[in-house]
């Protein structure tokens, strides 16, 4: 066997090996990122990458069986006795090449690994996904021309299914609708929006209803040399607008010269539904649904649910109605704002029907996606429905995001960074998606990345008041208060925003401004709407709670912590409430005193979310303190210095400043740990 790998040693098996290693993954490098920039098929490139796979063991087989020598390249076996001595004579010679060729690639593979975590991958830099290429697009929000201003859902309506086709095509970089709304219907200054979305191309539009005629104007423009590369105008009546957007999806492509496959011309040429009626109520469901996903308002939630019931009322085929349908009923549901089970099974027969009317639509899969992600905790069944989703809507943002945050619970930390940064390049100016980008980059403890893609952000809304507040909780998380409290003195003292809120308050206890957070608190409840019953309620009593306890008034901490307990007990519906209630209970219990409750509430809290990487770390920290509180030092400080490690979990400043922890303040241990490094 020893002579076995000496004759492979001889032979430079193993060089070529790890030539062909490197010199194959520069190569896949280059297929994956080049290859699509010329419009090569997915199919293709695969193709490629898979030739250079299988080319691995044949270049192992003929480095084995061939050798080099002076007079060329021979079969090794055949080689002559004054070839082998030749052969011997010149090793030197021919090792030092191959090791400069190895060498050289080595030094290539490095200096392109480098480049790509310093220059493509940071938050700060937008990603070669995102790059500015000819195929790209952004739908600007369509005038309403209407005499009825009531009208504006119908063109916001038009604009979005228009926008929604083009996500459809491959060959095109679509930015979503969330970051193009925020600027105004025909604007000026096209080549600012364009660098700022990160497109070439605008498209504008105007929708004007009268009655039962629908006239739709659309234009197409260069924004760098402000060329009209294509405009058409549309008179239909109202119970034949449904083709318009995908005329307007085909014509924009032709235009751009972006190919489409079979499937996708299928798709953009879709008719979602013959009933004028039940596709007027789908698309005021669009536009309460964008409302309701930039925050957790119930009434548009409700209006969207409500129309897309509507519609399908009407409509009992319309498919794309079923999906949006069910994820609105998802979307309720994992947002604790209705935990009924029938709830849930609404949401699931909804999917299902959309699935089910049209096999091949995006959306059914998306709707799938959120059912089994949202409604059931099934990461590996949503992830798997996202991936389907994916390969039908290639520039929808939200897809890519949602991929991002079940991996994020699968552990699968950059893979789910990959996704996010891929999102937030669809949807450049979305608050949201950015601040869950900026949460991974928290969560892996990279605050500078962190602060970057917060920058982004308020490059586009400098006074966003949620996104101050965000960039400030990032300060608070590496123990720069003072940098903390400069951010958040910009903000007006009454500003109504649940972030802002919680960024001030945690200022407050970081600071041991006890009376300060008790009169902020008091405050909240005031505004907030009798019987609230919600997380932030539960957590805003059993804070009081603490602050009262924290000041010296723990007669007073009772009366709150309660009232919390309440609220809990009315939130749960069933035993599945418990994986996001359970750790709430167990820090309502701990500010009762309740030690034996806390702590089993804290074991069932990590029971439930043992296969959650990001819920469960908040859990092990609450788990940590349960067990402070109770009077098991020994086990808290046991499992802070894994928490100090692990994604998600503390920071030396989170110990060295938060009063939760103050019981744990004068162990030797628990002082070692937050020592300065």
């Amino acid at each position: 066997m020893s002579s076995f790998f000496a004759e492979l040693q001889r032979r430079h098996v193993y060089k070529v090996g790890a030539m062909y290693a490197v010199a194959g993954w520069l190569l896949v490098q280059v297929v994956t990122q080049v290859l699509p920039v010329f419009d090569v098929s997915a199919l293709a490139q695969r193709i490629i990458v898979l030739i250079i796979v299988a080319g691995f063991p044949l270049a192992l087989v003929l480095s084995w069986i061939f050798d080099i020598t002076p007079q060329g390249i021979v079969r090794t076996g055949d080689q002559t006795a004054a070839q082998r001595q030749g052969v011997a004579a010149v090793p030197r010679g021919r090792e030092r090449l191959l090791n400069y060729v190895l060498g050289g690639l080595l030094l290539i593979a490095g200096a392109y690994l480098v480049a790509e975590r310093l220059w493509l991958r940071p938050a700060g830099v937008v990603n070669a996904l995102t790059a500015v290429n000819d195929k790209s697009v952004a739908v600007l929000p369509f005038e309403n021309l209407s005499d009825d201003k009531a009208n504006a859902y119908f063109a916001e309506g038009i604009q979005d299914e228009i926008l929604t086709r083009l996500s459809k095509i491959s060959a095109l970089k679509v930015i979503s609708r969330t970051s193009t709304q925020q600027y105004a219907a025909k604007p000026g200054n096209l080549k600012e929006i364009a660098r700022q979305l990160g497109v070439t191309n605008i498209l504008e539009g105007s929708v004007q209803k009268a009655g039962d005629q629908v006239h739709v104007t659309v234009q197409l423009i260069r924004a760098a040399t402000d060329d009209h590369l294509w405009a058409e105008s549309y008179d239909r009546k109202l119970d034949n607008v449904f083709g318009v957007e995908s005329e307007v999806a085909q014509a924009i492509a032709q235009a751009l010269q972006a190919r489409l496959s079979g499937g996708e011309e299928q798709s953009v040429a879709a008719k979602p539904t013959d009933n004028a009626a039940a596709y007027d109520a789908y698309l005021r469901g669009l536009g309460d649904e964008g409302r309701a996903f930039n925050g957790l308002a119930r009434e548009p939630v409700r209006s969207a649910e409500s129309n897309y019931a509507e519609a399908v009322r009407l409509d009992p085929s319309f498919a794309l109605s079923w999906a949006h349908l069910s994820i609105i009923k998802s979307y309720i549901y994992f947002n604790l704002l209705d935990r009924s089970p029938e709830l849930l099974e609404q949401a699931h027969q909804a999917a299902d029907t959309a699935l089910k009317l049209r096999p091949e639509l995006g959306e059914a899969y998306l709707a799938q996606g959120y059912y089994h992600y949202w409604g059931l905790l099934d990461f590996n069944a949503g992830l798997e429905y996202f991936h389907q989703a994916l390969q039908r809507l290639p520039n929808n943002a939200d897809v890519l995001a949602a991929m991002g945050y079940i991996e994020r619970r699968q552990g699968k930390w950059q893979e789910s960074t990959d996704h996010l940064e891929q999102a937030t390049g669809l949807d450049p100016l979305n608050i949201s998606k950015l601040s869950g980008l900026a949460s991974n980059y928290i969560s892996l403890r990279q605050f500078p990345q962190a602060l970057a893609v917060y920058d982004r952000a308020l490059a586009a809304a400098p006074r966003d008041a949620e996104l101050l507040a965000d960039k400030a909780g990032i300060y608070q998380r590496i123990g720069d208060l003072d940098a903390a409290d400069k951010i958040l003195a910009q903000l007006p003292i009454n500003e109504d925003n649940s972030q802002v809120f919680e960024v001030r308050l945690q200022q407050l206890w970081l600071r041991r401004r006890y009376q300060d957070g008790i009169e902020l608190l008091n405050t909240q409840a005031d505004r907030a709407a009798a019987g609230s019953i919600d997380p932030l309620s539960v957590q805003n009593d059993f804070r009081l709670g603490f602050f009262y306890v924290w000041a010296g008034h723990p007669e007073a901490s009772h009366a709150p912590c309660v009232r919390a307990l309440d609220t809990l007990n009315r939130m749960r519906k069933s035993a599945a409430d418990d994986v996001q209630l359970a750790d709430l209970y167990s820090a309502t219990y701990i500010c009762l005193g309740d030690k034996v409750a806390a702590l089993r509430y804290a074991k069932m809290a990590l029971d439930l979310n043992a296969n959650d990487a990001l819920g469960r770390a908040n859990v092990e920290v609450s788990m940590a303190l349960a067990q402070a509180w109770s009077g098991d030092r020994d086990s808290a400080i046991a499992a802070l210095p894994r928490l100090l490690q692990e994604p998600a979990g503390l920071t030396v400043a989170d110990l060295r400043l938060n009063p939760y922890w103050d019981l744990l303040r004068k162990d030797p241990r628990f002082v070692a740990l937050i020592a300065e490094k």
